[in-house]
């Protein structure tokens, strides 16, 4: 596929469209050429960012369901947050309420795949969300 068509997400191998901030991830592309999002030099860093910032959301801020942690990652100012949520409880076949488990690779490449799909309107490849589950857990061990 032509990249200049691509969603700007996959453009930016940002597929979380995370926004530019203080915190700088392995992989990041310093600085940015897009004004508004991170970029990444792959996909599967691109990955590994969600990861990293789905897991702080967790631990640190002690955002545990799909709704805790989808109303912080996609506010209502922005998104249409509950039909997020409800794409993303769908994906993992858990209650929006449920708690989810960070360290599931199952579950959790189900969920950033769901939010990936929302963030840019196409299909994550597995490949990519796997590479970028793979990249988490070396930098966790």
């Amino acid at each position: 596929m032509n990249k200049s068509i691509l969603p700007r997400g996959y453009r930016n191998c940002n597929p979380g469209n995370i926004r530019i901030s203080k915190t700088i991830y392995k992989g990041e592309i310093l600085p940015s050429q897009d004004t508004a999002f991170k970029q990444f030099r792959s996909m599967a860093y691109g990955y590994r960012a969600m990861f990293v910032l789905i897991g702080y959301y967790y631990r640190v801020l002690n955002l545990t369901s799909v709704r805790q942690i989808i109303s912080r990652y996609a506010p209502e100012c922005e998104n249409n947050t509950s039909a997020y949520i409800s794409h993303v409880s769908e994906a993992i076949m858990r209650s929006p309420n449920t708690p989810i488990d960070i360290s599931n690779r199952d579950e959790m490449v189900l969920m950033v795949s769901a939010m990936s799909k929302i963030e840019n309107g196409l299909p994550a490849d597995i490949d990519d969300v796997l590479a970028g589950w793979n990249l988490y857990q070396q930098d966790r061990n």
